[in-house]
């Protein structure tokens, strides 16, 4: 009824469309920051225009009715509000001409704003009233103009300027060069605007008659403008195809419709919870998001927004972007709002490839996927990086991304695991793996725009799977990677049919393309003229297609080229010889030039003046001479000249040369049709050698990196499935992020079969535990390989992990209010199939109450059954009485060292109350003040209660009588707070504490290996600030740490300690740097113990100033903090 109402209103007079426009925002409230007045109150309300009467405006409605209808009316609306979020002062200006009456914003007031009938103004209208939201750029000559509307984009997101500067009296209009256009389709699609290209049609037309004009294509976000690239021997960048994506809510859950025009397909995933939504819409660049009413509205019409969105993850995901509310059936009325977007028929048929969510783990969280970096997050070891090598991106890197966010169900994880597993057993030499888009390859050919590149292209895709069909070891892999890539591209392939249609498709390409090695289409060449000009003729269109489709036209072009040469060697040559004779310094001058601008070969005189050679050789063909014009008939200049003989030839080998090309053209073209009956097949190839590069990739990348394929089972609700297991082993485990063959990582043994709760010291490798172990379960179920050097995974349902969580003042909560609920979302969602990770539970709130809602989520999480790790620095939960039957308790072990507590990164049974608090911020640059008053408040502290001081847990607690404590004495915490006062003291201590160890282990080492012939003792000296190394050290090997004034280290060696020692104390900030030395059995010796120290210093907490060794053999190794290399 308020659309039917809104219709009259705009049928009627001008004075009620604001009335209208109320009733129409009505049924759009997202749109309430317009302003109330739709129309330009210039353009409608001025007396003069009112005069005229009510039959004028009935009889204007009438005649461009269709353009100005209700469903224009909303176009307009979202216009006007692209215009509002102009910021240029230039654009800022053009948008005050534009007026809300017309879908171009033109003010037919102004000068060159005409919408009569036969105008280019109206033709613009009429196109653009097809595609409303859509730039429209109409080509007019050498340029492609835009006006109204568009002008002000392309001013403000191209970097265009106005035509006709600022003026006020003439309606917006920018434009660009022809040969800018693919720039300026770039700049418009990369800020979210598709784009209407109309094109002109070439061709002579008569005097006064407006050229014909059409739409030549279209530029979106994701697919870019193809017209012409049939025409072109280069290639076109294909972005990542963007969909339009809905979302909408149902008793299963959340839902993600997904929408490629460009594959006419779609995808609905259905029972998501809020953060998958969230996850996939922070990874996915959509052209348009629209969001279904069921979002804020249930079957009773009370609103349930505010409930599962406002002031949570998906409203805050969505609050601020530009999306649209959407009724009626999801998948339809999406699939309705693409075709009205692209322009399709109605009757487009849209395929279904949705991957059923049934037997596959849930996508992976936010949370999750930016903590162990598969997103990329500032600070987070990148997953993805170390997945892959670093020259194998693009399409390969976005299926393993792909493949981690989504991991698959059971079977096609088996089948990922398989081929990488025959994989890393090859022994024959590999393809090259062409990669192809998918989304490139339908609208090339789609359009009949691919070119001989492409199709040469594509025969190599083929070529490559009939290549591993041949070979038994690589028929093996294909075999397997036909499951995935079924499950990505949603098309069944038997192996048998595959391999022959490759055949047959491979062959007609052959037939028809040129592949280089042909030796008839040689580009002509004749002795007086220019090769340019055979070259720019001719090379846009040989070797392309094989002459013997186009014997004709090849045979056509060979004669007019060589009529041409016929032509001007009758008619220029006698001239050149006569001007060389007589032409003396100064003197005429003449040549035979090719003009490239005109594509034309001419005769060129320097001072030739025809009519007074007379009475001499050449006499005739001078008098033949004219002057040169060009193709709009106008004289070129004076030095150019032609004859009608010439010009015929030449014009005979253009039109030889047009129907040569045109025919190439219509032979590319053909094929391009033929093959779009074959394109599941080449969209299935093409899929297929883009998993094989990446899996191909990874194993070559993990073996480097020392990773395994480790033993994935099925995981049942009931954990009875033959073979099934609800254990998880990861033995040797180590971060991800290290590199084993490095020496520097700390391997692991975890034996999982129920929840851990874990505890440590800060910097002792909790955190990075939890990572390690979220991305060695994460691999395992997509297939791959992972860190360790065995290990048995279940394939989980569900990988959460929680690291830690940030205020959100947009929102109105705190960082614990986050928390909560995140842990409200994975406790209502784990299950006895899930592996839960939560790092640091319930950190954001006072302590007591916050160790009563931990120990409740442990104790939750243990009935479920789930396996998983929490860890804490609440140690009160281990005296709460916990009814814990599936708990065990870890810690990340510690030992003494003369003195001084280190962490050792390896996991222990047992509790582990000891944090390294105050070494921790003594190695940060807390002033010393603070921490020697921390450590006397602390053994307050311990005085009082000595159970709290205790490092371990010794005695099992009423809630855990199963608790394993680290064997040590409670009474060790006090002996070991008895350190020095000094910080500087401190750290001199445990250095030289390190570096001892360090070495003796490494000397003992090569000992054993032979290396040395007797084990020397290790003593490591000090030398203070104003202090010289003995001469017993001259002419000996040694290996020294520099410790500066900022509690940094420098680690070198030498045969000069005193000489070395002297330069360093003349830099700046190095006079007063203690210095600690080992004297050492070699200058080898020295140099294995320097990289070594390096490399393990930063390891032990310490911060280095220098990255390499002398000779660079650690350059790059960075400086890593305690707690991120936990389990190395």
């Amino acid at each position: 009824m308020q659309r039917l109402l809104a219709s009259s209103l705009v049928a009627a007079a001008p004075r009620w469309l604001p009335l209208a426009d109320s009733f129409l925002r009505r049924r759009h409230p997202r749109r309430s920051r317009l302003p109330m007045l739709l129309f330009d109150r210039r353009s409608w309300s001025k007396p003069r225009k009112v005069a005229r009467g009510i039959s004028m405006v009935s009889r204007k409605s009438n005649k461009q009715g269709k353009y100005c209808d209700e469903r224009m009316l909303l176009h307009i609306l979202w216009w006007k509000e692209q215009m509002e979020r102009c910021r240029k002062q230039t654009s800022m200006h053009l948008t005050q001409r534009l007026v809300y009456s017309n879908i171009l914003g033109l003010d037919s007031t102004l000068r060159n704003g005409s919408l009569k009938d036969g105008t280019l103004n109206m033709e613009m209208l009429q196109f653009k009233s097809k595609f409303p939201r859509e730039v429209l750029l109409c080509r007019v000559g050498d340029f492609y103009e835009a006006v109204g509307f568009d002008a002000c984009i392309l001013v403000e997101h191209a970097g265009l300027n106005p035509f006709g500067g600022l003026r006020s009296d003439s309606i917006p209009k920018a434009g660009c060069p022809v040969m800018n256009l693919r720039q300026t389709l770039d700049d418009l699609t990369r800020c979210g605007y598709s784009v209407c290209i109309v094109e002109e049609i070439q061709g002579p037309t008569q005097a006064r008659a407006r050229k014909g004009r059409f739409i030549s294509g279209h530029a979106h976000p994701g697919s870019p403008y193809v017209f012409g690239l049939a025409e072109v021997d280069h290639d076109v960048e294909f972005p990542d195809p963007m969909p339009v994506v809905g979302i909408s809510r149902s008793a299963k859950g959340y839902c993600v419709i997904s929408v490629l025009e460009t594959m006419k397909t779609y995808s609905a995933e259905e029972g998501l919870t809020e953060e998958a939504v969230v996850t996939k819409l922070r990874i996915c660049r959509y052209h348009h998001l629209y969001l279904h009413s069921s979002l804020r509205n249930n079957a009773s019409g009370t609103s349930r927004w505010g409930e599962f969105g406002e002031g949570g993850l998906l409203w805050g995901e969505c609050n601020g972007k530009s999306f649209e509310w959407f009724d009626g059936s999801p998948i339809e009325e999406l699939l309705c709002k693409v075709r009205e977007i692209y322009g399709l028929d109605e009757k487009t048929i849209f395929r279904n490839v949705t991957v059923s969510l049934e037997g596959r783990p849930q996508p992976l969280y936010l949370g999750t996927a930016t903590q162990i970096g598969v997103i990329p997050t500032e600070g987070i070891p990148s997953l993805l990086k170390m997945v892959l090598p670093s020259n194998c991106g693009g399409l390969p890197s976005m299926y393993i991304r792909d493949l981690l966010l989504n991991p698959p169900s059971f079977d096609v994880a088996s089948a990922v695991q398989e081929a990488c597993r025959l994989m890393g057993s090859i022994t024959c030499s590999i393809p090259e793996f062409t990669c192809i888009p998918a989304a490139k390859l339908v609208k090339l050919l789609e359009s009949k725009e691919a070119n001989h590149i492409e199709f040469c292209r594509i025969k190599n895709v083929l070529d490559e799977i009939m290549l591993m069909s041949r070979n038994a070891e690589l028929s093996a892999v294909l075999n397997k990677l036909l499951i995935p890539v079924s499950v990505v591209t949603g098309l069944k392939v038997e192996a048998d049919m595959l391999v022959n249609e490759c055949s047959i498709i491979s062959q007609r390409i052959s037939e028809v393309i040129s592949l280089g090695i042909e030796s008839d289409q040689a580009i002509n060449s004749f002795e007086y003229i220019p090769k340019e000009l055979f070259n720019d003729m001719e090379s846009s269109w040989k070797g392309r297609v094989k002459r013997i489709h186009a014997e004709e036209e090849f045979r056509n072009v060979d004669i007019a080229a060589e009529a041409l040469s016929t032509a001007v060697i009758e008619d220029f040559i006698p001239i050149i010889s006569r001007v060389k004779s007589v032409s003396s310094n100064g003197g005429p001058k003449g040549e035979i030039c090719y003009a490239k601008e005109h594509e034309a070969v001419w005769f060129k005189g320097k001072r030739f003046i025809p009519n007074v050679w007379a009475n001499t050789a050449g006499e005739q063909q001078i008098k033949q001479l004219k002057p040169a014009i060009d193709s709009k008939g106008r004289k070129v200049g004076e030095e150019w000249f032609t004859t009608i003989k010439v010009e015929n030839a030449l014009t005979r080998y253009h039109e030889a040369c047009d129907n040569a090309k045109n025919k190439v053209l219509e032979l590319l073209r053909g094929l391009s049709s033929e093959l779009q009956a074959k394109i599941n097949i080449l969209v299935f190839c093409s899929t297929l050698l883009i998993i094989a590069k990446a899996l191909f990739g990874h194993v070559s990348e993990a073996r480097r990196r020392g990773w395994m394929l480790p033993t994935i089972s099925p995981l049942s609700k009931d954990c009875v499935v033959k073979g099934s297991s609800n254990e998880m082993d990861l033995l040797g485990l180590f971060p991800y992020w290290l590199d084993i063959n490095q020496g520097n990582a700390i391997l692991n043994d975890v034996h999982m079969h129920s929840l851990f709760v874990l505890t440590g010291p800060n910097g002792g490798g909790k955190s990075s535990m939890l990572r390690s172990v979220c991305a060695a379960a994460l691999l395992g179920i997509c297939g791959l390989m992972v860190p360790a050097v065995s290990a048995l995974i279940p394939h989980f349902d569900s990988i959460m992990l929680h690291m830690k969580a940030y205020d959100s003042p947009a929102d109105g909560k705190s960082s614990f209010q986050i928390e909560m609920s995140e842990m409200r979302s994975l406790v209502s969602r784990a299950t006895a199939r899930s592996l839960v990770l939560i790092d640091e539970i319930c950190r954001g709130t006072e302590t007591a109450k916050g160790t009563c809602i931990a120990g409740s989520i442990i104790e939750r999480l243990d009935n479920v059954g789930c396996l998983g790790i929490i860890s804490t620095h609440l140690h009160g939960i281990f005296d709460l009485p916990l009814s814990l039957n599936h708990t065990d308790f870890k810690a990340m072990g510690t030992e003494v060292i003369d003195g001084c507590i280190q962490p050792t990164w390896r996991l222990m049974d047992g509790i582990c109350r000891e944090s390294l608090a105050f070494q921790t911020a003594r190695r940060e640059g807390m002033p010393d003040l603070i921490i020697r008053r921390s450590e006397e408040l602390y053994l307050a502290m311990g005085t009082n209660n000595k159970q709290t001081a205790s490092m371990v847990h010794n005695e099992p607690s009423n809630a855990s009588s199963s608790v394993n404590g680290l064997v040590e004495k409670p009474d060790s915490l006090r002996n070991r707070l008895k350190l020095p006062h000094g910080a500087f003291g401190l750290l001199q201590k445990e250095v030289e504490s390190t570096v001892t160890m360090i070495c003796k282990k490494k000397l003992l080492d090569l000992f054993n290996k032979g290396s040395i012939s007797e084990l020397v003792e290790v003593v490591c000296v000090a030398v203070g600030a104003r202090e010289q190394p003995p001469p017993s050290t001259v002419g000996r090997s040694s290996i020294y740490v520099i410790i500066r004034s900022d509690n940094k280290l420098y680690v070198g060696q030498t045969d000069d300690l005193v000489g070395r020692l002297h330069a360093h104390r003349l830099k700046e900030g190095m006079q007063d740097a203690t210095i600690l030395y080992v004297v050492v059995p070699g200058k080898s010796v020295a140099c294995q113990l320097e990289t070594l120290l390096i490399n393990q210093l930063p390891l032990k907490g310490f911060k280095l100033i220098n990255k390499a060794d002398g000779k660079h053999r650690n350059f790059g190794i960075s400086l890593i903090s305690g707690e991120a290399i936990a389990t190395q």
